[in-house]
C-alpha cells in the first residue's frame, strides 16, 4: 500500500500543477520542483540531527540492558505484552525497548522516543522470519506509536503562549481525551485485524489501570493555574529523563559492567541506524513536499467548506482540516499549519484551538512508518498503513467532537 500512496502524492501534485497551468498559473511547477530539492535537504538534515540523539539513547539503552533494567521492565509488562505482541518471547529485549519508547511518548519526549522506538524495531526485526515483510508485532507497535498518546504536550503550550493565548494550557484536557481515543482505536482496530483476544481480563485490567492514571493526571493538572501547569509539566518531564539515565547507570554499576565502553558500543549502533534512515526519509518527505507545494490541499479545503455549508452544517471545524490532513504526512508541516491557523484566526478562536487539539492527538503516520520500517529494511508493510490511519481518523474525529464540547 505504501508504494501506491507514495506514488499518488507525486501524481496528484503533478496533475494539480497541470490544472493550475491550464488556468493561467504556471507557478505550480516551479513550486513543486523547489519543494523536491528543499524536502530532500530537509530529510538529510533531520537524519543528521537525529544521529546524536540516537547515539545518546541507544548508548543508554545498552547500559540499561547490561544493568538488567530493560529486562525488569519487560517482566513487569510481560502479561500485557504477551497478549498484544504474542510473537515476542518473554524477557526479550524488544519488550523493554517498546515499553521505554511508549513511556517517552506519553511524556511528550519525542527526542527520546524515536531512538528507543528504532531500537525496539530492530529487536523485533531480529524475530522476523521474513526480513522485508512486517510482522504483526511490528505493525501493532507502529500503530501504537502513530496514535501517540501524549500526556504533556508542552510544545503546543509554548506555541500558544508565544502567540498570545489568554490561557495557553486550555487545550490540555481536550488533547489528552483525543489522543487517548486515537490510541484506543488503533489498538482495537489492529487487534481485530490480527485476531487478538483483546477482551481478556489481563488486557482489560491494564487498559483500565492506564485509563485511571491518565484520569488522575488530568484531574491534577486541570486544577492548576496555567503557569503552574507549564512549570510542573516541564519539571516532571525533565526529572523522568534524568531519572532514567541515573537508574540505568546505577543498575549497570551494581552489576560491575564497564559503563563507558558499554555506552559507546550502543552509541555506535545509533549512528548506523541514523545513516540507514536517510533514503527512506528522502523518499517520503519529497513526495509530501510536492503534494503540499502543488496547492492540492487548498483545493480540497475549499471544496469541503462549500459542501459542509451547502448542507446547512457548521463549517468552523474545516479551519482545523489543514492540520488534520497534513498531520499523517508531515509533522513539521502540520505544526506550521497549526501556527498559521492560530496567527490567521487567533490562538483563542475555535479554529486555532481545534488545530492545537488535532496536532496533539496523533503522530505523523507516514513519517513514523518510513523511519521505523526503513531503519530495518521492511518493504511490505501489510495492514500497517490502514490501521495507523484508522487511529489517526479516530483522533481527528475525537478532537473535533471534544473541541465543540469544550469551546463551543
Amino acid at each position: 500500500m505504501l508504494n501506491w500512496i507514495w506514488a499518488a502524492f507525486i501524481f496528484v501534485a503533478f496533475l494539480t500543477a497541470l490544472g493550475r497551468a491550464a488556468a493561467g498559473d504556471a507557478e505550480g511547477f516551479r513550486a513543486i520542483v523547489g519543494a523536491l530539492f528543499e524536502s530532500a535537504k530537509t530529510a538529510f538534515e533531520i537524519a543528521l540531527g537525529l544521529t546524536g540523539v540516537m547515539a545518546l539513547w541507544l548508548g543508554m539503552m545498552r547500559v540499561g540492558e547490561k544493568g538488567g533494567v530493560v529486562e525488569g521492565i519487560a517482566r513487569l509488562f510481560g502479561p500485557l505484552f504477551r497478549r498484544l505482541f504474542p510473537g515476542v518471547p518473554a524477557g526479550h529485549p524488544a519488550a523493554g525497548a517498546m515499553v521505554m519508547n511508549m513511556s517517552a511518548n506519553v511524556m511528550g519526549l519525542d527526542n527520546a522516543a524515536t531512538p528507543l522506538g528504532l531500537k525496539a524495531m530492530k529487536e523485533l526485526q531480529a524475530l522476523n522470519p521474513e526480513p522485508d515483510r512486517a510482522t504483526d508485532d511490528m505493525i501493532m507497535f507502529l500503530v501504537i506509536n502513530a496514535s501517540s498518546i501524549t500526556v504533556l504536550p508542552v510544545t503546543i503550550f509554548t506555541f500558544r503562549a508565544q502567540l498570545g493565548a489568554a490561557d495557553p494550557t486550555d487545550v490540555f484536557v481536550p488533547i489528552l481525551i483525543a489522543t487517548w481515543c486515537s490510541t484506543f482505536a488503533g489498538l482495537v482496530v489492529t487487534g481485530l485485524v490480527q485476531r487478538l483476544k483483546l477482551w481478556q481480563p489481563v488486557v482489560l485490567g491494564w487498559i483500565g489501570l492506564l485509563t485511571a492514571l491518565v484520569a488522575g493526571l488530568v484531574a491534577h493538572f486541570a486544577r492548576l493555574p496555567e503557569a503552574e501547569v507549564a512549570r510542573q509539566s516541564a519539571i516532571l518531564a525533565n526529572f523522568l529523563v534524568l531519572a532514567i539515565v541515573v537508574l540505568f547507570l546505577a543498575a549497570a554499576a551494581r552489576r560491575r559492567a564497564p559503563l563507558f565502553e558499554t555506552f559507546v558500543e550502543g552509541a555506535k549502533e545509533g549512528f548506523q541506524v541514523a545513516v540507514s534512515i536517510i533514503p527512506y526519509l528522502v523518499a517520503m518527505l519529497v513526495a509530501v513536499g510536492a503534494l503540499r507545494a502543488s496547492g492540492a490541499l487548498d483545493f480540497l479545503l475549499d471544496g469541503v467548506r462549500a459542501g459542509v455549508t451547502g448542507l446547512g452544517l457548521d463549517a468552523r471545524w474545516v479551519d482545523g482540516l489543514p492540520t488534520a490532513l497534513m498531520k499523517p504526512l508531515s509533522g513539521s508541516g502540520a505544526r506550521g499549519l497549526m501556527i498559521d491557523t492560530m496567527k490567521t484566526l487567533g490562538p483563542d478562536s475555535f479554529g486555532g484551538r481545534l488545530a492545537c487539539v488535532i496536532q496533539g492527538s496523533t503522530e505523523t503516520t507516514f513519517y513514523v512508518l518510513a523511519v521505523y520500517f526503513g531503519s530495518v529494511g521492511v518493504k511490505r508493510t501489510r495492514h500497517a498503513v490502514g490501521c495507523a490511519l484508522a487511529a489517526e481518523a479516530a483522533g481527528v474525529i475525537a478532537a473535533i467532537a471534544v473541541s465543540y464540547l469544550f469551546f463551543g
